[in-house]
C-alpha cells in the first residue's frame, strides 16, 4: 500500500494523524501516565444550544496537551477518544468490540488537537432490527472524553431539543 493511503487509513481510523510525532512520541515515553494523562484538557463544543427535533447537531472537541513538553498517553484499546449523549456512547445502545490492542494519543509542548464530529441528532437503536429514534424534547448532555481509565478527561454541554 503506498504511503499516503496508509497515513490517510491511519487518520481516518482513529481521528488522528500520529504518523508525524516520532520525535514527541519518544520524548513523552519519559513522563509517568498519571501525570500525562492529567495534563489532558478535554472541552466540547456545539455549533448552537438550541436544535429542532431530529436536527443535526456539529460537536467540536478540543484535547489540549497543558505540559510544556511532549506527552503520550497509553489508552487500553484502540479507541482513542468518544462522544457521548446523555451517557449513550455515540447516541447508540449498540455494543462495540473495540479489542484488546491498545493505543496512544501523543502530543507536542502545549498542542491542542481539534476533532469534528456530526451527532445526526437521532439514537441508534439495535435490537432484531437497527432503528434510528428521534429524541424527545427536552435537555441532553452532550459528553466528551479522552479513552483512558477513571479518572479520564472529559467535558461536556447540555443542549435543548425540540
Amino acid at each position: 500500500m503506498p504511503r499516503g493511503a496508509e497515513d490517510a487509513m491511519r487518520e481516518e481510523r482513529y481521528g488522528f494523524d500520529d504518523t508525524r510525532y516520532v520525535i514527541a512520541d519518544a520524548v513523552g515515553k519519559f513522563v509517568p501516565q498519571s501525570l500525562a494523562r492529567r495534563a489532558l484538557a478535554v472541552t466540547v463544543e456545539t455549533d448552537k444550544d438550541r436544535y429542532r427535533l431530529g436536527e443535526p447537531v456539529e460537536l467540536t472537541v478540543t484535547i489540549r496537551n497543558k505540559l510544556p513538553v511532549p506527552i503520550s498517553v497509553a489508552t487500553p484499546g484502540r479507541r482513542l477518544w468518544g462522544w457521548t449523549v446523555d451517557g449513550e456512547l455515540e447516541a447508540s445502545d449498540e455494543s462495540r468490540y473495540e479489542g484488546d490492542s491498545p493505543g496512544t494519543l501523543t502530543f507536542r509542548a502545549g498542542e491542542e488537537k481539534v476533532l469534528r464530529h456530526e451527532w445526526s441528532g437521532r439514537f441508534k437503536r439495535v435490537g432484531d432490527r437497527t432503528t434510528w429514534e428521534t429524541p424527545e424534547r427536552g435537555t441532553y448532555e452532550v459528553g466528551a472524553f479522552v479513552a483512558v481509565d477513571p479518572p479520564r478527561p472529559e467535558d461536556s454541554v447540555l443542549i435543548r431539543i425540540g
